[in-house]
């Protein structure tokens, strides 16, 4: 895994100054590799300078900053030595410590960079006239011959006759090859600028991920709060028992369920399904909640509740979102459930001396789908041993690997296996039951369940 890559996994454990520290250390040995290859071309001129940065790699203690520096100044002098003595026939030579600059995504370094190779090759230039092999363009191959005080003199000579062979040096050589250098700088930095930029920017949408997720991560536990969580719910009451759960596709879901008392006999449940994922379904779904809480502690019945409900929903609800509800109310002293479907799923009934099967109640329009609806009621007589297991849609259409549906049928066999099992573990086996049916596919819809027990 390369440095980039830990950072994106990692997100703020590793900044965009991490990955630039990490990455001078590696351009700094490639920049001494580099180096120690140029040593072995360049004996014997300057090798021990060629040699230089790749011990300075291993023995140096100072500032991280200032070792790129270091390593370059040695490289570049190294290059001047050598063309001082072969004078023109290293103009790609010069290009590499601009090339090699580039690897640090520093803008400022490559401009030293270019700075000191204009500057060392100008020297490297005229101190190859006095030492170097000299180019016949510029002097006779006869001329070649001599030592520095010839070459001085013939170049005395020169300029007094009118050949001002200094410029005509400048002109000719040093001017054009410093050209195609900077044209490779402008590449070159243009390059780094980008690299440097979009690196600055990785670690600022990081930083903004990362601030969402931290908000997300809130979000989850408020909802997650706003949810009966505490079971054994109402363990004063011996007559009946009730567990739920909820599992967001996301950080946040759209699914919610609750249980609350209305008054000491009656006892309100609810599940619902809100469209769409994320927090927009999330917000959605808090709103829904708390109107339907609220609607049913004035004692209306499922209907009343969710006519009212399903008005107010309507109201300002531009971003046309809906909410599929079963809401039931369970009289404790006679065992009768009165209950309403606003386009939820059909709930599941055990009776005692039964086994699970599909309860397909009366279905109402989806709630905030359309003003004025009517919901219909129904009632169940529930008795001592009967369960009724509610669930949201995202335990039917889990699927697997295949594309394939876990389905209603399997969810009905998963509760069949255990008929007598209490509440919490009816929900558990049907969880394990939909795991194991989806392997290792990604869930992409709120898996939320509720199950009720009637005990005596």
């Amino acid at each position: 895994m390369t440095e980039n890559d830990k950072w994106m996994v990692t997100g703020m454990e590793t900044t965009a100054l991490d990955i630039f520290t990490a990455n001078e250390k590696k351009a700094n040995r490639y920049t001494a590799l580099c180096t120690l290859i140029a040593a072995g071309v360049a004996m014997p001129f300057g090798v021990a300078l060629f040699l230089l940065p790749y011990l300075l790699v291993r023995i140096w203690k100072w500032d991280e900053r200032l070792l790129k520096y270091a390593i370059m100044g040695c490289f570049l002098v190294g290059i001047g030595i050598l063309n001082s003595a072969l004078t023109i026939q290293l103009i790609m030579a010069w290009a590499c410590p601009v090339i090699l600059s580039c690897h640090y995504y520093s803008p400022r370094f490559t401009h030293f960079t270019l700075a000191g190779v204009l500057l060392c090759m100008l020297c490297a230039t005229y101190v190859g006239l006095y030492f170097g092999v000299w180019d016949a363009n510029m002097m006779r191959a006869a001329d070649i011959q001599g030592d520095a005080a010839f070459r001085a003199e013939f170049i005395r000579q020169a300029m007094a006759s009118g050949d001002n062979l200094l410029l005509r040096v400048f002109n000719f050589y040093y001017f054009p090859r410093a050209a195609i250098v900077i044209v490779v700088y402008l590449i070159g930095v243009t390059l780094s600028k980008r690299t440097h930029g979009l690196l600055k920017q990785q670690e600022k949408d990081n930083r903004e991920k990362e601030r969402i997720g931290a908000e997300l991560h809130v979000a989850t536990q408020i909802q997650s709060s706003m949810l009966p969580c505490t079971f054994p719910a109402f363990p004063e009451y011996e007559e009946f028992e009730i567990y739920a759960s909820m599992d967001p596709a996301k950080e946040v879901g759209g699914d919610f369920y609750d249980f609350f008392l209305v008054d000491k006999d009656h006892l309100a449940m609810v599940i619902a399904d809100v469209s769409g994922k994320g927090v927009p379904a999330a917000l959605f779904m808090m709103i829904t909640k708390t109107l339907l809480k609220n609607e049913a502690q004035s004692g209306a019945s499922p209907k009343a509740v969710m006519e009212a409900v399903n008005n107010q929903l309507l109201e300002n609800n531009e971003a046309g979102m809906f909410v599929t509800v079963w809401f039931g109310i369970y009289e404790i002293s006679t065992g009768k459930l009165t209950a309403a479907n606003a386009g939820h799923e059909y709930p599941a009934l055990k009776r005692a001396d039964g086994s699970f099967a599909l309860y397909k109640d009366k279905h109402g329009f989806v709630m905030a789908g359309m003003e004025d609806v009517v919901y219909r009621e129904y009632t169940l007589e529930l008795h001592a041993g009967d369960m009724l297991f509610v669930y949201t849609d995202g335990v039917a259409e889990a699927t697997n690997g295949n594309s394939e549906l876990y389905g209603a049928e399997r969810m009905v066999e998963a509760l069949n296996r255990k008929p007598e099992a209490d509440a919490r573990t009816l929900c558990e086996t049907v969880r394990e039951d939909i795991d194991r049916f989806v392997g290792e596919a990604e869930q992409f819809d709120d898996i939320t369940m509720l199950a009720f027990r009637v005990k005596k």
